[in-house]
């Protein structure tokens, strides 16, 4: 290869303390390469890839970091790093290796031939943590699918035992003797593959009506978003917490110092007295270079922030690679259809900051700590005062046959007295925008044109 140059990190340097266990964990040797980017941000997704080995119980024991202007289409680097990341192996005692790369098949079973060891990707680690963390049935279905839809297209150059011949089987159905297993895998998977989206389909639905439901509350919603391990489902817990202390009794969320702890979306009701009381919502963490086939299974999960009057970007601003991860932020908010809505920079871990204006809000950042629980009032001060400038006054007029959502308006709006009409009640109310919205779509319901004083104002006169 041409133009390259490399850098070996020994155990010292990204290795954690190993774990008391009854068995030895198992070693890995990182590889980056370098190549249209920047060293410092190959670097930073080195150690991001430290941490999600990390995060499967695996021991980091050296990194190979390449800088190069070509790239090998066998192996991805090259020959001579192949023969330099074999000794390395060899001298880490590694039981496998991991690229930053994503990988072909083709390069995996060359790699994996002149190595001796198992290799694997980014996204194959990425797929391995989120199939460990899934708990409900929702997130290991959304697995399975991300699981077959990177797996379908590879099959061709996967190991030698796919590509066997083959005859019948109990569970697969053949055209003749001589099909290819291959094809037979293949068919198979797309077989579970339809059959996983169609139970997501009407898991989706009943995520609708639960969504339709929490809309109809008159509650805003607040939605938790950014990068994984920032701090969202602890500040979540903190806000339940408080919200504990006034007499709810809310079930906390899971939260620990790891990449994705969490994969389910988590709804709460957040009331603390002297503040607006809203629905909070948590879901997964974002990741740059996220496997797409995550993206588009969780996709549902997601959207779950595209609901939200308003976002809570948590970024961890003790972390050096904070710029790269608000980045992926915005990007992964645009992806989903989220990117219109007001965001709220919530700077988590400021205590870990020696000059951070820790409990202050500078422009559009809120610096607290959510482990302490130190800046929380200046959030919730924030979101008081955002929420309420989304506020809108509008008419409406509800038909006598929707006599049901009359009711539920005017048990949840006592102070919009009712003025009726030949038509039907109209009703003065001031909602949060998207509540406004969807009030608006309801059947029969008319949006009456804005005017400067109350209905029921105008009778009295």
């Amino acid at each position: 290869m041409t133009g390259d140059t490399s850098t070996r990190w020994g155990m010292g340097d990204l290795a954690p303390a190993e774990k008391e266990t009854g068995s030895q964990p198992k070693r890995a040797v990182l590889v980056g390469v370098t190549f249209g980017q920047k060293r410092s941000e190959t670097e930073a997704s080195l150690r991001e890839l430290s941490a999600l080995a990390k995060a499967l119980g695996l021991v980091p024991a050296a990194t190979l970091l390449q800088d190069t202007d070509n790239i090998t289409q066998k192996t991805l680097i090259g020959s001579g790093k192949v023969k330099e990341l074999l000794l390395l192996v060899e001298e880490c005692k590694a039981d496998l290796v991991i690229f930053n790369d994503p990988l072909t098949p083709m390069q995996v079973r060359h790699l994996e031939d002149a190595l001796d060891t198992e290799v694997l990707d980014r996204t194959g680690i990425i797929l391995q943590i989120f199939s460990e963390r899934a708990r409900t049935r929702e997130a290991r279905l959304q697995v399975a699918s991300a699981r077959l839809s990177y797996l379908l297209p590879r099959l061709a150059g996967m190991r030698k035992n796919l590509s066997r011949q083959g005859g019948g089987s109990g569970r697969l159905s053949n055209k003749g003797a001589g099909e290819e297993q291959l094809e037979l895998d293949r068919r198979h998977i797309e077989r579970e593959l339809s059959e996983i989206r169609r139970q997501l389909k009407d898991i989706d639905k009943e995520r609708s009506t639960q969504r339709a439901m929490r809309l109809r509350s008159g509650l805003p919603r607040v939605s938790l978003v950014g990068y994984t391990n920032a701090g969202k489902s602890t500040l979540m817990n903190v806000l339940l917490a408080r919200s504990q202390q006034a007499g709810r009794q809310e079930k906390q969320v899971f939260e620990q110092d790891m990449l994705f702890a969490t994969l389910d979306t988590q709804v709460r009701r957040i009331e603390i007295p002297g503040h607006t009381p809203f629905l909070l919502s948590d879901t997964v963490g974002f990741l740059s270079d996220l496997p797409h086939t995550l993206v588009q299974a969780f996709r549902s999960t997601l959207e779950e922030a595209k609901y939200a009057d308003l976002l809570l970007a948590v970024e961890d601003c003790s972390d050096p690679s904070k710029e790269r991860q608000e980045e992926v932020t915005r990007t992964t908010l645009q992806e989903i259809g989220a990117g219109d809505i007001p965001v709220l920079s919530v700077c988590n871990k400021a205590d870990l900051l020696e000059e951070a204006p820790l409990g202050r809000t500078v422009g559009d950042r809120v610096y607290l700590s959510a482990k302490s629980g130190e800046g929380l009032e200046a959030l919730l001060c924030e979101i008081d005062t955002i929420l309420a400038g989304q506020r809108i006054p509008r008419r409406y007029l509800v038909p006598y046959s929707r006599g049901k959502l009359l009711a539920d308006l005017s048990a949840r709006h006592p102070e919009a007295v009712p003025v009726y009409r030949e038509e039907g009640a109209e009703l003065f109310l001031t909602l949060p925008r998207r509540e406004a919205e969807v009030l608006s779509l309801e059947e029969g319901v008319t949006t009456l044109p804005d005017e400067a004083e109350e209905p029921a104002e105008k009778e009295k006169g």
